[in-house]
């Protein structure tokens, strides 16, 4: 086995962008890894990760070989029938080949293949030391980094994410001798910019992490993590509360400290008095504070920063965090003040002139189809109709709200605020806010009955309104987040237990796009006005054309949605198979969908399974290929084997058995029935020649494998469950 000796590699820089902090250590570590791997040099990475501060990407291996193994390498040359001649002595080409490898024709060794015999020439040579080729190593694996705008800096073509300083680069005790990116390799690393601004000794990698902290840097970023969580959280205990710690905000302020402090601060009272959504985001966002909640989970006067220094005089760092905030809470407060006096409702008055896309007129436009499906899908699920629709003539207002221009993310949580300070049902207002969950992957879907409702119908207009104006996202492209609102949709639907017609109400979203008499008012003012200005247009600028309304399905909307479910279903564990087996049926609803599909995975589990599939499976081919027409009923008078007509009782059996459960659509209960036919199923095909010579023997038979197969496929299409 080679000696072994620990490896560091450390290259300093100026503060590198947060966002992709963690993302290029990452690179880098897996570049320096892969190189030595492409080189055949052997290391123990133990539980080696990244190691990243702003200013430094690191890697440490705790056991690299010293050396390559030896290398070995084979040539293969001419022929023998081309490299000696009718004396046995060298050609040309047998000259050229052994001069090339620096060797005696004579010491060639010789191979045979499927061609003949040829010459080869075989060697060993040691492999190089690593510390030789450390240099390219490091180079190799900078130059592999995903840097989307390399900067340059000085009087040289070196570029990079940020500039370079300094390079530290051991084996072992040993500095490797290296020129990177302009700048030298030695031991020399360097500690905190203001705590400890010097150069740090590294004598050994296995002293770097230590030697570092000594100087006031955690170079691990899971310890920066974890000190920030333990002083947040003492901190907010202090106050009185509990810190409020996103992931995305923790990992950003674990990229911008080299050395975090928490530090406890507060702001007035009175601030309270906005909505707590927009104080938060601004201190999150803009600031990267954590703010402090109360037991209920309101927001307190209370906020933690967290600094990189550990001050000698807190109270400045303090007023400094408290100062910097405060301009944005007063503008936040200005803005809610102001929409206060202007009221919800007013606020809508501007939707008219606000496009929502141009061949499917104004937000306004909007409002109303959203109104007139919400109306209708609270009818179908027990929800107030006329409440559904005065929340969704609401719904869309605060988009003309100062808050929501300064603060888009606020969207329906201002509306909320404004709809309570309105005087409006909690119902409604919550309703407003749920209408746009789940707001993100993994975001919970609308709680409230009405919230369900709305979410639904929003979801329903954007799908119908995209694919009519020919928005249907292709590649990469999804301008109107269609995908994103499919799969809201039909996690809104399954997820409340709402067994409601999709289909049918795709129709209706559908048959909502043809405002014409919208349209025609729009379009009449466009060539009036062109007319005046004497310049032509196009009367189909505006509105979907009637022609492609009619030609544009529920089905295509409708299996766009099923393209989503399916990969939610793959993330829940659920087998293709098992969703193919219920797509191929296209329930109109989906919570039947989702229903059918837990009935399916239930029998999967059961022994008659896979044989039964397999059954259907052939069952389906035969069928398929029937020539002549399969009866509706079967014919006892015509069952002629005791194994068909054992089948046929048994059929007619469960299909008595299971009317009711397939009506109540309890699945699991018709297939559990089903199941038991597999006796009957197997002695039938080990038995009986469905292509009988008697048409009408033949054509009994084929109705009763349909009369069979039309059970099973009232639930699913099991041979999908076939392997």
């Amino acid at each position: 086995m080679s000696e072994q000796k620990s490896l560091l590699v450390e290259l300093g820089t100026e503060e590198l962008p947060v966002k992709a902090l963690p993302g290029l250590a990452q690179a880098f570590f897996d570049g320096v890894i892969t190189a030595l791997e492409k080189r055949g040099i052997g290391f123990e990475r133990g539980d080696a990760k990244p190691l990243y501060t702003p200013r430094r990407l690191a890697v440490l291996l705790p056991a690299v070989d010293v050396e390559q193994p030896e290398q070995k390498s084979e040539v293969l040359g001419p022929y023998l029938n081309i490299a000696l001649d009718a004396n046995g002595a060298p050609t040309k080409a047998l000259e050229g080949f052994a001069a090339k490898a620096g060797i005696d024709w004579k010491a060639l060794e010789r191979t045979t293949d499927g061609k003949g015999e040829r010459f080869v020439h075989r060697a060993v040579k040691p492999g190089a030391k690593t510390a030789d080729l450390l240099a390219d190593i490091v180079r190799e694996a900078l130059a592999g980094m995903p840097i989307p705008k390399p900067m340059r800096w000085g009087a040289h073509e070196y570029a990079f994410a940020r500039p370079v300083h300094w390079l530290v680069l051991l084996l072992g005790k040993d500095v490797v001798p290296a020129q990177v990116l302009g700048v030298t390799s030695d031991r020399m690393s360097r500690g905190h910019r203001f705590e400890h601004d010097k150069p740090v000794w590294i004598n050994d990698p296995g002293d770097y992490v230590m030697a570092l902290q000594g100087a006031k840097v955690l170079v691990d970023p899971d310890a920066r993590r974890a000190r920030i969580v333990a002083e947040v959280e003492k901190a907010a205990a202090q106050a009185g509360g509990s810190a409020r710690i996103t992931d995305d905000n923790l990992e950003q302020v674990v990229c911008l400290t080299e050395w975090p402090a928490a530090v406890l601060c507060s702001f007035e009272s009175a601030f309270l008095a906005v909505p707590q959504e927009a104080l938060i985001e601004t201190m999150e966002i803009n600031q990267k504070f954590f703010p402090v909640l109360s037991d209920g989970g309101k927001l307190t006067e209370h906020f933690i920063g967290i600094a990189n220094i550990e001050s000698q005089n807190v109270d400045e760092v303090r007023k400094g965090y408290e100062r910097v905030i405060r301009p944005r809470f007063s503008d936040a407060k200005f803005f809610f003040d102001e929409d206060l006096k202007q009221g919800l409702v007013s606020m809508g008055n501007g939707l008219k002139t606000v496009t929502y896309q141009a061949k499917l007129g104004s937000v306004a436009d909007k409002v109303a189809r959203v109104a007139a499906l919400a109306e209708t899908i609270a009818a179908q699920v027990g929800a107030d109709p006329e409440q559904a629709r005065k929340a969704a003539l609401l719904a869309k207002n605060d988009l003309q709200s100062r808050m929501v221009n300064e603060f888009p993310e606020l969207q329906g949580i201002a509306g909320r605020h404004y709809a309570l300070a309105a005087g409006e049902p909690k119902e409604i207002a919550l309703a407003i806010d749920e209408a746009y969950q789940p707001r993100f992957a993994g975001d919970d879907i609308a709680l409230s009955p009405l919230g369900k409702v709305l979410a639904i119908a929003e979801r329903l207009d954007t799908l119908a309104g995209g694919f009519a104006a020919g928005l249907k996202p292709t590649g990469n492209k999804d301008p109107f987040a269609l995908r994103r609102n499919a799969l809201g949709l039909a996690r809104t639907v399954i997820e409340s237990g709402f067994d409601i017609d999709i289909k049918s109400l795709l129709l209706r979203s559908l048959d909502l796009l043809s405002f014409a008499g919208a349209v025609e008012a729009q379009n009449a003012q466009l060539q009036a006005a062109a007319k005046a200005a004497k310049v032509g247009v196009s009367v189909s600028d505006i509105g979907v054309s009637k022609s492609h309304l009619e030609t544009l399905s529920p089905e295509d909307i409708y299996d766009f949605i099923l393209d989503r479910l399916r990969g939610y279903y793959a993330d829940k564990g659920v087998p293709a198979a098992h969703f193919n087996a219920v797509a191929e049926l296209k329930p109109v609803s989906l919570y039947d969908f989702d229903t059918r599909l837990d009935a399916i995975g239930t029998f999967a589990t059961l022994q008659e399974a896979e044989a039964l599939a397999a059954a259907n499976k052939r069952i389906g081919n035969i069928l398929k290929k029937a020539d002549i027409a399969i009866p509706h009923a079967v014919d006892r008078a015509l069952l002629t084997d005791p194994a068909e007509s054992a089948l046929a009782e048994a059929v007619e059996a469960v299909v008595g058995e299971t009317d009711e459960a397939l009506h109540h659509h309890d699945y699991v209960t018709v297939l559990n029935h089903l199941a038991r036919l597999r006796p009957q199923v197997d002695a039938f095909f080990d038995s009986v020649m469905v292509n009988a010579d008697d048409p009408a023997v033949r054509a009994n038979r084929l109705a009763l494998l349909k009369r069979l197969a039309d059970r099973f496929r009232a639930v699913a299409a099991i041979e999908h469950l076939s392997t």
